[in-house]
């Protein structure tokens, strides 16, 4: 790979990541990172909980189980080095009905086949003396389960592209990705720029974008808008760390739960509610470019079929705080309605295949001298060192 132009699409921290683990491994590379709005990370890097994940939800042998554990020590080291916060305040992910039990006990399971490290099943003593304020039958301690300042890393992954001697080039909407003979030219309007490989991470676009490549349609990208709720400042000390819902295994979605930032706010969310635009941050952000492609994408009907009761359910959350606050008032009672006020929004780009089904895992698609990234959502931020060595190491054996 040396000598060679490598363009990346895409400045989350996905596509800075990549782009500093080629610099690092392969000096002699120009790594050129485009991103079509003014800085990096002003999408689901800059909108997600800040949470940094240990690796319990993930199907062992998956590349979520596998990159998301490696990815979780990388990103710890990584933070030291820059001297970015992170906080390993732990987690609770608790049962509070009895049907939810059997999950847990799958969760456990499934916790301890990835490595994750000291995790523990508590009791409800033990769930008070690690939550004080906290509620539930039994739960799973994940101690090493982290917060981050995500931007932060960003900025840091892009000071190092631009300290190897690469680019990060803002303002550059990307409109073309047009093979010629032995290089890739990457449009945006009147500008270019000529490639030997490009390796798509455009996130909320990472199919539009594929699709400019010549990748296939599936899966398609659909938005689903994550809000939070902030707890005011008298209310925040009763939760020290994280504290979440058993998932139901049906969703890629963790529930609503409570998250200590690391600056000390205590958020709860995010909810997930079908967006009407692929940076619908507000329930008032319609596209109609991106409203036709959810409702001409036949998975979308046949996930709609098998969740609309979800989807109501979701919706009735987002319009009212009373309950969207009442599912989360079963792990902390003492912060309700009244002690919270609406905060901000992340959009997740929720990989849809035809058949309806959910895509979970990450997916990378190869074209060639293109690679495509298009499914990469929680914990890919946990993840983001791991997947860049990882793409890396594929290119190096082609």
């Amino acid at each position: 790979m040396a000598d060679e132009t490598v363009g990346i699409i895409g400045a989350g921290i996905v596509g800075l990541a990549v782009g500093r683990e080629i610099g690092r491994r392969r000096p002699g590379t120009r790594v050129v990172v485009v991103e079509k709005e003014p800085g990096p990370a002003r999408h689901q890097t800059g909108h997600n909980s800040g949470v940094v994940h240990a690796g319990i939800y993930y199907p062992p042998g998956s590349l979520k189980a596998e990159l998301c554990t490696r990815g979780r020590l990388l990103l710890r080291e990584y933070c030291a080095e820059h001297a970015i916060a992170y906080d390993e305040c732990g987690k609770l992910v608790v049962a509070v009905r009895s049907d939810e039990l059997g999950r847990l006990g799958d969760l456990e399971k499934r916790a301890r086949d990835n490595g994750v490290p000291g995790l523990r099943r508590v009791d409800p003593a033990g769930i008070r003396q690690i939550e004080p304020h906290a509620a539930g039958l039994a739960a799973l301690h994940s101690p090493e389960t982290a917060i981050t300042d995500f931007p932060a890393v960003a900025r840091a992954l892009a000071g190092d592209i631009e300290a190897a001697g690469g680019e990060v080039i803002y303002d550059f909407p990307v409109s073309g990705v047009r093979r010629e003979p032995g290089r890739i030219r990457i449009v945006a309007g009147e500008r270019d720029l000529t490639a030997d490989r490009v390796i798509i991470c455009a996130g909320l676009h990472s199919d539009v974008v594929a699709g400019l490549a010549g990748d296939t349609a599936e899966p398609r990208i659909i938005p689903f808008r994550g809000e939070y709720m902030r707890v005011r400042p008298e209310k925040a000390a009763l939760v020290r760390g994280m504290i979440y819902p058993v998932p139901d295994p049906r969703y890629p979605f963790l529930g609503v739960h409570f998250t200590r930032r690391v600056t000390g706010v205590v958020e709860v969310g995010p909810n997930a509610v079908l967006a009407t635009a692929r940076e619908g941050y507000t329930r008032g952000a319609v596209s109609p470019r991106d409203l036709a492609a959810i409702a001409g994408w036949p998975g979308t009907w046949r996930m709609a079929r098998r969740h609309w009761r979800t989807g109501i359910r979701e919706v009735r959350g987002s319009l009212s705080t009373a309950r969207y606050m009442a599912e989360a008032m079963r792990y902390v009672p003492e912060i309700g309605a009244a002690d919270v006020v609406r905060a901000g929004a992340g959009v997740r780009a929720q990989a849809l295949d035809r058949d309806g089904a959910l895509v979970d895992d990450f997916r990378i698609h190869h074209l060639g001298p293109v690679t495509a990234i298009r499914n990469a959502p929680s914990p890919a931020a946990t993840s983001s060192l791991a997947i860049a060595a990882h793409v890396v190491d594929q290119l190096d054996r082609t």
